[in-house]
């Protein structure tokens, strides 16, 4: 069995955010599935000032000891390194648009899904519009820009229209709070979202993987809100800041979220509003989707999250293992599809 040179793409040229968010998923993925009869895996990390390096490791020690190289430089040396596959760990707009689009110039295949689509699900506006186009239900909602008024009656949601991690969303219940939620989502984009506000019934994320060509759901996640005191998920649900000054994965357990039951009814109706979804974006390799239920049992799209770090600890690697598909075989699943039927080099 060859054994592949996988390049892992880290870091973020946009903020230290970014970068950082990177580097702790990517650090996770590389120590869950190191395999060396399997990989050879090649880091290139890239920093706000567009420096780019190619450390052994991702901890601290080994990125400052690396040499920074230009673009043009870094260019030069991938050329050289004869890699087969490069797996995108940048989480910030310019890492999913721009330099994947660099590795489509360098003819280098990488798992996860084009620019074009990463470009469009980072503009939720956009992304709406095209899920709505086919038959998927959104909330009600109005693009704004500064100095526009928002016309839809509290409750509703503000959120700036290409953020993640819920940075700068707000749940407005009366209109005297709308300008106060307009500034914070406006220090995050230049334009903002304000949707209607879909009453609590439950809320869940959906993956889809590709397998032989066929689309694949996966269990549910669900997340753990209260109609009064808990009525949308925030920022700190996600990521937590450590006592280093890094970050963290805010903490999971059963209480926080879970995998919903496979046999729940609501399972089977999700899964085939987020194989629409799928196959509308033009989604490939895999695809995840957020969903608010209204009390009536109705899914309502609310975002896609189209990118998968193969850490244990992303949304898809845990859903997929309750599915009882190991990383390391949901990692040969995604690069067998990359690399086309013709060039599969890996047996699950």
């Amino acid at each position: 069995m060859p054994v592949l040179r996988i390049l892992h793409l880290v870091g973020s040229a946009h903020n230290d955010f970014y970068c950082d968010l990177s580097r702790l998923y990517a650090q996770d993925c590389l120590a869950a599935t190191v395999e060396r009869s399997h990989y050879d895996f090649q880091i290139a990390y890239i920093t706000p000032d567009g420096h780019w390096r190619f450390p052994p490791s991702l901890n601290q020690e080994d990125i400052a000891d690396t040499k920074a190289m230009t673009l043009f430089d870094a260019i030069e040396f991938i050329t050289t390194q004869n890699i087969d596959l490069m797996l995108p760990q940048m989480f910030c707009i310019p890492g999913m648009t721009h330099y994947r689009a660099l590795f489509d110039l360098l003819k280098i295949p990488y798992i996860g899904n084009t620019p074009d689509i990463m470009a469009i699900t980072a503009h939720k506006a956009r992304t709406k519009a095209i899920v709505e186009a086919a038959g998927v239900k959104v909330p009600r909602g109005e693009l704004l820009r500064q100095g526009d008024t928002p016309t839809i009656t509290p409750p509703a949601i503000v959120k700036p229209v290409s953020s993640d991690n819920s940075l700068g969303m707000a749940l407005v219940k009366e209109a005297t709070d709308y300008d106060a939620a307009l500034k914070q989502a406006f220090e995050y984009s230049d334009e903002v979202i304000v949707e209607e506000f879909i009453e609590l019934g439950r809320e869940v994320r959906c993956g889809i993987i590709v397998k032989d060509g066929e689309l694949v759901g996966l269990p549910l996640e669900e997340y753990l809100l209260d109609p009064h005191s808990r009525p949308i998920r925030r920022h700190a649900d996600k990521l937590q800041q450590t006592d280093d000054g890094n970050l963290g994965f805010a903490a999971k357990d059963n209480k926080k979220s879970w995998i919903v039951d496979p046999n729940d009814s609501i399972t089977q109706t999700v899964q085939q509003v987020a194989k629409k979804c799928h196959q509308a974006l033009g989604c490939r390799h895999y695809s995840l989707f957020d969903f608010r239920i209204d009390p009536k049992g109705q899914p309502w799209f609310l975002e896609a999250g189209l990118y998968c770090s193969f850490s244990p600890k992303s949304v898809i690697s845990s859903m997929a293992k309750a599915a009882r598909i190991p990383l390391n075989e949901l990692l040969i699943m995604a690069i067998n599809e990359t690399l086309g039927s013709n060039q599969k080099v890996l047996q699950n």
